[in-house]
């Protein structure tokens, strides 16, 4: 890493390999990158939105080439959707400073303190599972 440059302030200039996006844009492209060939029906039920935000969420990274739309084989009415390598790449970077970041902070943790984060981890998992059946429960 550069001299100059501190952890935080990479951290910053890898943001902004991608265009800033409102979160709602971030999480959609964050979707289309872990679940390539997602269409916007399963994305906006996944994601809690209307569908109708998504559609225009997807037609703002299109245009902003970070997704690309193709027919779907099974519907020609449906289309999948599919990171671009801009969008792999920049996610990529703001990923890894992020992880940078978050080892660090962990570093500076007494020993207990990390023993108290691993042990907490199924009971965070068990939380994002009820999250998620709650979600899907009761849909809108």
């Amino acid at each position: 890493m550069d001299k100059g440059i501190t952890k935080d302030s990479s951290a910053r200039t890898a943001i902004w390999l991608l265009p800033p996006l409102p979160p709602s844009d971030l999480d959609v492209l964050r979707y289309v990158l872990d679940s390539p060939g997602t269409g916007t029906s399963a994305l906006a039920r996944e994601l809690g939105l209307h569908a109708s935000n998504v559609s225009t969420t997807v037609r703002g990274l299109v245009a902003q080439g970070l997704i690309r739309r193709e027919p779907d084989p099974r519907d020609r009415r449906a289309v999948q959707l599919y990171p671009t390598i801009d969008a792999a790449h920049g996610m990529a970077r703001i990923e890894d400073a992020w992880a940078e970041l978050f080892a660090d902070a962990l570093a500076a943790l007494s020993p207990d303190h990390r023993v108290a984060l691993a042990d907490a981890t199924p009971a965070l998992r068990a939380i994002g599972a009820a999250l998620r059946h709650r979600r899907d429960a009761y849909p809108g």
